[in-house]
């Protein structure tokens, strides 16, 4: 038995709006936007992509589930995604070496520092 990693599906009050920051943000391409649906993948044909779907209520707590990411420059990632509307958050990380971000629907992110290597 096989399983393959198709996508990760977001609720969203404006499901192409956040589809399309997230597009940018990751560099990715639309594969649809056929209203309801909203689909980003890194290149066409190529998984795991991100669907964004509509929601009719705001998020109002902490994601049970988000994504890291791994740059090669941390602190450049944060500025270019804050750039682009991402917004700093605490979720009680404390003194961590990854930084928490979320989009501008709330949905909390991590971009995290340097990988660390075996010794």
């Amino acid at each position: 038995m096989g399983l393959e990693w198709e996508q990760v599906v977001v609720a969203a009050k404006d499901p192409a709006a956040l589809g399309k920051w997230w597009c940018d943000a990751l560099g990715w391409v639309v594969v649809d936007d056929t209203e309801p649906v909203f689909e980003i993948q890194p290149e066409v044909d190529r998984l795991p992509g991100m669907m964004f779907l509509p929601v009719g209520d705001s998020k109002d707590a902490k994601n049970r589930l988000h994504l890291d990411f791994r740059p090669d420059d941390q602190a450049a990632e944060v500025e270019r995604l804050t750039a682009l509307g991402a917004t700093r958050v605490d979720v009680g990380q404390g003194d961590v070496p990854w930084v928490v971000l979320a989009d501008p629907e709330g949905n909390e992110f991590c971009v995290l520092g340097e990988r660390r290597t075996a010794s």
